[in-house]
C-alpha cells in the first residue's frame, strides 16, 4: 500500500513554464483555484505566470509592444501565494475581452481577418515562452478557450502548440459538464441572508421587495437563494412556458429576414405575483420577498428592450434594464387593480455584493481541487482541450471540449433547471401557496 501521508510523486514533463488567466465576472473562490493551481506546478519546479486581466493584454500584442511584468502578467511564487486560498477578490484580476469574438463557424477561424485576435493571443503568450495555459471562466470563456484550440489545431505542422485546460466559473452554476461551479454557494449564501433582511424589513413595514438576482441563462442561482433565504416566490428563465411564454416576430438587421422570438407574457407573470401577494394576506402575512433572476429580461418584449446596448458576447446589458426595479412598479400598479389597495413594493438588484464575498468551506475545497486538477491534466494525463470537473466526493474527472460546444456554432450548451425536477419542485413545495 501506498504510503498516505507523502505527497505524490512528481509527474515527469517537459513544461518549463505555464500561463493562468482568469476572465468573465468574478466569483468567490476564485484565489483558491489560482492559488492551489499555480502551487502544483510550482512544486514540480514549472513557472506560473499569472496573466492580468483575462485576454487584455494579449488580443492587443504586437512585437512592437511586448508584454510586460507588472502590467500585463506577474509571476506567481509562494511569496505571493501565501495564505491567499481563503482571500477574497482575483489575485490576477478580471475582464470579458474575448478574442473568439468574430469566429461564430470553425470555417472563419481559415479567416486572417477574424482570427487575428486568436493569432495575437498565441503570439504573446509564444513571446512569454508559455508551454500551456490555464484558463478559469464561464461558458463565453469555455468558447475562447475551444476556439483558441481549434486556432492552434490549424497551425502549420511543426509549429509550437500551447495546450489549454479550462477551469469551469460561474455563480449562475449553468454548466454542462459539472455539478456545482466554485463559488456558488457563497453567492447563494450571501443572496440568502440580503433575503432573509429585507423579510424583516418587509414585515416591520408592511411592505414587500421584489429582488433581481443575477443568472443570465439559468435559474440556479435565483432558486437557491430564495430556497435558502426564504422566499415567498421565485421566477426564472425556465418558467416562462405556457400561459406564461408568448411569440413576436424580430428583423434580423443585416439579412432583414423575420422569425419569431420567444417572450415573457409580463402581464401573466405580474398576476402570478399578485396572486402570492393576496395569498400571504389571507395567511396574515402582508409582506414578503419576491426574487426574479435577471435573465428574464432577455425575454422582454423588445418595446422593453428600447436602447438597451449589447456587448462583445452578444447579452444585452442586463443591468441598465433593471428588471426589479422595473417589476415593482407593474406589481405596484396590478396589486392596486386587483385589490383596491396600495402596497409598497421595492425593487432592487441583488447580485454584485455576492460575486467576491468571504468564500465558504465547500467553494474553497471544489475550487482547490479544480485547480490541482489543471496540473493533473496537463502534466499527468497530458491532456489538451479539456475541462476539468469534480463530482461526487471531490473526484476529478475530465470533459473535452467537443462534448461541451457545438461543433459548428461553437457555442456552449446551457444548463437550465428541468421544470418539475426535485430542485425546481422544492422551492414549490416552500413558497406561499396559490390556487393556480
Amino acid at each position: 500500500m501506498a504510503n498516505t501521508l507523502s505527497r505524490p510523486a512528481k509527474s515527469a514533463s517537459d513544461f518549463k513554464r505555464v500561463a493562468v488567466l482568469f476572465a468573465g465576472g468574478p466569483a468567490p473562490a476564485a484565489n483558491a483555484v489560482i492559488s492551489t493551481c499555480a502551487t502544483s506546478f510550482l512544486r514540480n519546479d514549472i513557472q506560473v505566470l499569472g496573466i492580468l486581466h483575462g485576454y487584455s493584454s494579449l488580443i492587443d500584442y504586437s512585437p512592437e509592444k511586448p508584454l510586460e511584468a507588472g502590467r500585463d502578467f506577474i509571476v506567481l511564487d509562494h511569496k505571493i501565494l501565501k495564505r491567499t486560498r481563503n482571500s477574497q477578490g482575483i489575485l490576477i484580476g478580471t475582464a470579458r475581452a474575448n478574442p473568439g469574438r468574430d469566429v461564430s463557424h470553425p470555417s472563419h477561424l481559415e479567416d486572417p481577418e477574424k482570427s487575428a485576435p486568436l493569432r495575437r493571443t498565441y503570439e504573446a503568450l509564444c513571446s512569454l515562452e508559455v508551454d500551456a495555459l490555464i484558463s478559469i471562466g464561464g461558458d463565453d470563456t469555455l468558447k475562447s478557450a475551444n476556439k483558441f484550440k481549434l486556432f492552434q489545431d490549424r497551425l502549420p505542422q511543426g509549429a509550437k502548440r500551447i495546450p489549454v485546460v479550462h477551469l469551469p466559473k460561474t455563480i449562475d452554476n449553468d454548466y454542462h459538464g459539472i455539478d456545482f461551479t466554485f463559488g456558488f454557494f457563497t453567492a447563494v449564501d450571501t443572496l440568502a441572508t440580503e433575503i432573509r433582511n429585507l423579510l424583516h424589513d418587509g414585515e416591520a413595514g408592511r411592505a414587500y421587495f421584489l429582488a433581481e438576482t443575477m443568472g443570465r441563462s439559468a435559474g440556479w442561482l435565483a432558486y437557491g437563494a430564495a430556497i435558502a433565504g426564504e422566499a415567498s416566490f421565485v421566477v426564472s428563465v425556465e418558467d416562462i412556458n405556457g400561459d406564461y411564454a408568448g411569440e413576436e416576430e424580430v428583423t434580423n438587421e443585416q439579412t432583414g429576414e423575420q422569425t419569431l422570438r420567444k417572450i415573457m407574457n409580463v402581464d401573466r407573470v405580474v398576476d402570478r405575483i399578485v396572486r402570492t401577494m393576496v395569498a400571504r394576506e389571507k395567511e396574515g402575512k402582508q409582506y414578503g420577498v419576491i426574487v426574479i433572476a435577471e435573465g428574464l429580461a432577455e425575454f422582454l418584449p423588445a418595446r422593453y428592450l428600447e436602447g438597451i446596448p449589447r456587448d462583445d458576447h452578444g447579452h444585452i446589458s442586463i443591468a441598465q434594464v433593471e428588471l426589479g426595479k422595473m417589476f415593482a412598479g407593474l406589481v405596484s400598479k396590478a396589486y392596486k387593480a386587483k385589490t383596491g389597495s396600495s402596497r409598497r413594493v421595492n425593487g432592487l438588484q441583488l447580485g454584485y455584493e455576492s460575486r467576491c464575498a468571504q468564500p465558504n468551506a465547500f467553494d474553497v475545497m471544489l475550487g482547490s481541487q479544480l485547480g490541482v486538477g489543471a496540473y493533473r491534466a496537463l502534466v499527468q494525463e497530458k491532456l489538451n482541450g479539456v475541462m476539468v470537473s469534480v463530482s461526487g466526493q471531490l473526484e476529478l474527472h475530465y470533459e473535452p471540449f467537443d462534448k461541451l460546444v457545438d461543433p459548428e456554432t461553437l457555442v456552449t450548451k446551457v444548463r437550465y433547471i428541468e421544470p418539475g425536477c426535485d430542485f425546481h419542485s422544492l422551492a414549490r413545495f416552500l413558497e406561499t401557496d396559490v390556487n393556480d
